[in-house]
């Protein structure tokens, strides 16, 4: 069983369990609608074959398997359970929702240095500013400005602490001419 999902390949769009869930729903909404129309029989009127998801078609194509026929939406089927069983988990939380583009780059590096079917969970996290905290099953990494910051918090201190008082205090700007007295005078 392991054998078989080391030779699933899921494309970059798919990066989460969410997305995979949501395959599995839509290959069995499929597989319904494919089997109700063969008990019909081939005389019966059809409406079509339904529309399936630009997600469902990519994984379908990247790992070769036709969706018209029932032993590939079966083998399907069970790649994604499986994947959803043993695919390690990276929860990942940003500040703001990272774009399409680097959420890309991140899938398609983990796949490539981590695991071929790593998937990511990801959160928002306003309070770190900026850069990410990582999470697996057994460690945490603090990519965070947040935590950068507290880290260097000492040396701040220090270089404020140091600082002589003649460089704190404001200098007047060289070029700027003191400003004139004004004088208003009442019109009866």
């Amino acid at each position: 069983m392991a054998h078989e999902t080391s030779q699933f390949v899921l494309p970059t769009l798919v990066f989460g369990t969410v997305e995979i869930r949501r395959l599995s729903r839509e290959l069995e909404t499929l597989d319904d609608y494919m089997r109700q129309a063969s008990l019909r029989g081939a005389g019966s009127r059809q409406n079509g074959l339904p529309k399936v998801s630009r997600l469902l078609d990519a994984t379908a194509s990247e790992n070769h398997l036709n969706l018209l026929q029932g032993a590939d939406r079966e083998q399907l089927a069970k790649a994604l359970k499986q994947t959803l069983e043993v695919a390690p988990v990276i929860h990942i939380s940003f500040a703001s929702d990272p774009s399409a583009a680097f959420l890309e780059k991140i899938v398609s590096w983990l796949r490539t240095n981590v695991h071929p079917i790593t998937l990511i969970r990801l959160g928002l996290q306003p309070s770190i500013a900026a850069g990410c905290v990582l999470r697996t099953a057994n460690r945490a990494f603090d990519f965070s400005l947040r935590h950068h910051f507290t880290e260097q918090r000492d040396l701040l201190l220090y270089s404020l602490d140091t600082e002589s008082p003649q460089e704190s205090q404001p200098t007047q700007a060289a070029n700027v001419p003191p400003a004139k007295k004004v004088e208003v005078v009442a019109s009866e």
